[in-house]
């Protein structure tokens, strides 16, 4: 009976030690040791997308850009300020409607009105390449309005990431 009782208390004792919740420890120790942090790394593409937002969107056959798209475009320049060693590229887009040239021209617009924005609130026009994929690199290949709506947009991009894998 006893060994029973000896038996359930060790068990009980044991489940108590697993419960406690590990302490951690960082890799590096003494004054001026970091911990490392979950989120994307600074001055990364995942960072620009999470944090700050890489796309503004425009209206049909416009490259204007509306005060939702400077309020981003305002984050992208504080951001950018913040990482002096980091480079930009624009990709604007079209939907698939309208000629090829047309949509190029269209989207080499849209990525300029990005870009100006940009160097306007001290970003240095070095920093920047723009591209225009027109219609030749959808952002959401469907056929609604919605989609369209998606593919008329100016993507920023770290230099080196690629995210509509457009070439």
């Amino acid at each position: 009976m006893k060994i029973k009782a000896l038996g359930a208390l060790a068990a009980v004792a044991l489940l108590a030690a697993c419960s406690n919740t590990p302490k951690t420890e960082s890799a590096s120790t003494g004054s001026g040791a970091m911990a490392t942090s979950t989120g994307p790394a600074a001055g990364s593409e995942q960072q620009l997308v999470a944090d700050v937002g890489d796309r503004v969107f425009f209206g049909f056959n416009k490259s204007g850009l509306t005060g939702a798209d400077q309020a981003t475009l305002e984050r992208q320049s504080q951001w950018l300020a913040k990482y002096p060693n980091v480079d930009v590229l624009i990709a604007g887009n079209a939907d698939p409607r309208g000629t090829e040239t047309y949509n190029l021209a269209l989207g080499h617009r849209r990525a300029n009105s990005a870009r100006d924005f940009l160097v306007a609130k001290g970003v240095s026009p070095s920093r920047i390449q723009t591209v225009s994929y027109g219609k030749s690199c959808l952002v959401s290949p469907g056929n609604t309005p919605q989609d369209y709506a998606q593919d008329r947009v100016a993507i920023t991009s770290v230099q080196g990431f690629n995210p509509q894998n457009c070439h």
